[in-house]
């Protein structure tokens, strides 16, 4: 799935994103200030996570419950310096979990990642749209 979009677009982008079906594990690729955070908090609201959600780059790992008790964990490994911190933390237990585990940064713990995953790979366009691919 392809969709160029404007920030005030989100809200569909997302709707759209968890109506393809995607798997649990998504992995968000894209240069720093793309919107990948923007858009993970838009996917927590459309699955109903009614909290407060906020970037998790100092804690490495936020957790949020559903409306109807799904958990969704949303991962940062920005500020991670070796594949061995991941696994300090559990990284294995999230990942195999069964629940939503949205992970920007991904190439940090590439060797960590089980065999299946949705990517969406999200680039700013010349215009300020964002050209986002859901593989």
């Amino acid at each position: 799935m392809n969709i160029v979009f404007s920030l005030d677009q989100i809200q569909e982008v997302a709707e759209k994103i968890i109506a393809s079906n995607p798997k649990k594990i998504i992995l968000f690729n894209g240069e720093m200030g793309v919107g990948k955070t923007t858009l993970i908090k838009q996917l927590c609201k459309t699955l109903g996570v009614e909290d407060a959600t906020s970037s998790p780059t100092f804690s490495l790992v936020n957790e949020y419950q559903t409306n109807n008790n799904q958990t969704v964990y949303h991962f940062d490994f920005y500020r991670l310096n070796k594949e061995t911190e991941a696994l300090d933390m559990g990284v294995d237990d999230y990942l195999y979990s069964g629940n939503w585990c949205f992970i920007e940064w991904s190439e940090k713990i590439a060797n960590l990642l089980p065999d299946e995953y949705s990517t969406i790979n999200i680039e700013l366009l010349a215009d300020g749209k964002r050209n986002l691919e859901l593989a």
